[in-house]
């Protein structure tokens, strides 16, 4: 059989700093690794940060960052495991690729969310929001290229002041946009089924969802040289695994937090999903301007119909209409007509109903793993077979619907979008104070140094990423990039409960001074 640990045989394995095996331990420099980020101060952050909807307040536990992450390196992991067991042809697809050693794998799972701010993706959102406009940098802010430069930057360990020191394989496995915000820029335009998953519509701008920041490409182009087999805009098997995980989930375990938390109730998603199953055939033959007209006055089925004809726009390689009913059909039949109908109580039945559901779904979705040599541009070389696929769309469709557009959440999270802006205006103005800027928190003002000096590395190394932006590469819009980027850095490592204490600090309607300046 095909070891997949060997298939990482010198750049995989290497280290940007060597370093010396530890004496008597024999550990794998992978296990060094996960080891390294689990301990990581960014890694226990995450308990306290909101993963789809905040535990105050929900009556019942809900995930976290930090346990939806567990749960993803698990997942993961029995992916990986599986491969390494499938048949011969699978394997040696899987060794041409540059491998997939279950541990990289775990490795990327536990730090695939490290990057992500306080309050879920809404502050993900927000903070890319204010570090365009506000705060004038042109990459903005994407969670998962502030989770690279968590690893690479941000971070230290005994090696190193600056980054974790991972190995190149760990490193690329959490690149799952592997390009950054600007090269699409330079790119022609494509129509967006034609571009790979994440950059999004309007490429001309940017893409959506990038893995890096400019500062730290010259990064990412390094560790991504050790995969040669792996195409340009395509990430690594071992990211490709960590990514489905993630996706398996998330559509599945958040479903399990909305029924607990009395969110998801069967009337409002019975009436939808079997209102599309009866009246699929009028509702495809609606126009657009009908379609509109229909859900703004919420009819049932009106909702999915509109999923099922983005999902088929942007995703025509895979979608299907026969097989996204027939994933209707199964959503309908377990989560409806089977959990849904036994309201949660917190008593023992229902606590085993959830279980079961959740573990039906994960086996499931888990077992339609396909490994395809050169994947359509929007999957990947791991991918879910065609029917889980549509399961998962289904699955998301149900977390968005019922949960994302409520309105109860949507002014909740308005609170939090101002919270964020206080703490961008607050700082920003602070640090372009020169009579009180000295007395900035100290992580931030080493934060400044540390990110004037990437800048000026780009100035030698790309300066003609500042022309592309619109700026110059004088030593005033190096500082300016430097003050912006680390105030996003530093907003972003707070968790949910920092961010609230220090906003209502820098805004002066705080009475506990010194526990919430603590946090600083």
């Amino acid at each position: 059989m095909q070891s997949f640990a060997k298939s990482h045989t010198g750049g995989g394995r290497e280290r940007a700093i060597p370093e010396p095996a530890a004496p008597g331990t024999g550990e794998d420099e992978f296990r060094v690794d996960i080891e390294r980020i689990r301990f990581s101060p960014y890694f226990s952050r995450l308990s306290a940060v909101t993963q789809v909807i905040p535990q105050a307040g929900s009556g019942t536990t809900v995930h976290n960052r930090l346990t939806h992450s567990l749960k993803v390196s698990a997942v993961a992991r029995s992916i990986a495991v599986g491969l390494r067991d499938a048949p011969e042809e699978v394997r040696n697809t899987v060794a041409e690729l540059g491998g997939c050693d279950p541990v990289v794998v775990q490795a990327a799972a536990s730090a695939h969310d490290l990057g992500h701010p306080p309050f879920g993706h809404l502050g993900e959102q927000v903070l890319d929001r204010l570090a365009r406009g506000n705060l004038g940098l042109p990459d903005g802010f994407e969670g998962n290229a502030q989770t690279f430069r968590i690893l690479t930057a941000l971070d230290s360990c005994d090696a190193t002041a600056r980054g974790l020191n991972l190995t190149r394989a760990v490193r690329a496995a959490v690149l799952k946009y592997p390009w950054t915000r600007n090269e699409w820029r330079a790119l022609p335009p494509e129509p967006a089924e034609r571009l790979p998953r994440g950059v999004g519509a309007d490429s001309a701008s940017g893409a959506l969802k990038f893995s890096a920041y400019s500062i730290d490409a010259l990064e990412m182009a390094d560790v991504r040289s050790v995969f040669p087999a792996i195409g340009r805009h395509q990430q690594t098997l071992e990211c490709s695994v960590m990514d489905i995980a993630d996706d398996i989930a998330y559509s599945v375990h958040d479903l399990d937090d909305f029924y607990r938390a009395g969110v998801l109730q069967y009337t409002s998603v019975s009436v939808e999903l079997n209102g599309w199953l009866i009246a699929q055939s009028a509702l495809a033959d609606l126009d657009a301007e009908e379609l509109r007209a229909g859900l703004a006055v919420r009819r049932p089925g009106y909702a999915l119909e509109a999923a099922w004809r983005h999902t088929q726009a942007k995703d025509a390689w895979i979608a299907d209409a026969d097989a996204f009913r027939e994933s209707v059909e199964r959503v309908t039949d377990d989560l409806v007509e089977g959990l849904l109908t036994l309201p949660y109580d917190g008593g023992l039945e229902a606590d085993r109903a959830v279980a079961a559901f959740t573990r039906r779904w994960i086996d499931r979705l888990k077992g339609s793993i396909r490994v395809e040599r050169t994947p359509n541009v929007r999957s990947g070389h791991v991918r879910l077979r065609s029917d889980a696929w549509h399961d998962v769309v289904v699955l998301k469709f149900v977390h968005t619907r019922f949960v994302l557009d409520r309105s109860d959440l949507a002014v909740y999270q308005r609170g939090q979008a101002r919270v964020l802006e206080t703490l961008a205006e607050g700082f920003h103005l602070w640090l372009n104070d020169p009579a009180d800027a000295g007395r900035a928190p100290r992580r931030l003002l080493d934060s400044i140094e540390a990110a004037t000096d990437e800048y000026r590395a780009l100035r030698a190394d790309a300066p003609e990423y500042f022309a592309a932006v619109g700026a110059t590469t004088s030593d005033a819009d190096i500082a300016r990039f430097g003050r912006s980027r680390a105030v996003v850095d530093y907003i972003a490592s707070f968790t949910d409960a920092q961010a609230m204490g220090i906003a209502a600090l820098i805004s002066g309607t705080s009475d506990n001074l010194w526990e919430s300046g603590r946090s600083l």
